[in-house]
């Protein structure tokens, strides 16, 4: 079984609310997690900010990628186990932005 096919008590996601916040008052804050950081970059593309860093705690190692753009954070977090199939896909999208045609622009 997979982390994300538990139930979790910190998961504050309500599948009868369409807003999550409804729902975040009745969980307690997740306790924090201590994490190493093995390695960490960082990329500037146009106005956006791109941190990457390798890190291990002791659910294992991971990658969090998060991006800044006019000072808000988005982060998302790759398990180590599924870094090949990320790159994997990472590939085939940079083949397809380099051999796809632009798509037409818009009719005013």
């Amino acid at each position: 079984m997979i982390s994300n096919e538990r139930p979790s008590p910190y998961n504050r996601w309500s599948h009868s609310s369409s807003s999550p916040s409804s729902s975040w008052s009745n969980y307690p804050p997740k306790p924090h997690v201590n994490e190493d950081t093995l390695k960490d970059g960082h990329l500037q593309i146009e106005r956006k900010a791109f941190s990457f860093a390798l890190k291990e705690n002791l659910r294992g190692r991971l990658l969090r990628i998060t991006e800044e753009i006019g000072g808000r954070r988005n982060a998302i977090i790759i398990p180590a186990t599924g870094l090949v199939e990320f790159r994997n896909m990472l590939e085939e999208m940079i083949k397809a932005s380099e051999t796809l045609p632009p798509a037409s622009a818009p009719k005013e």
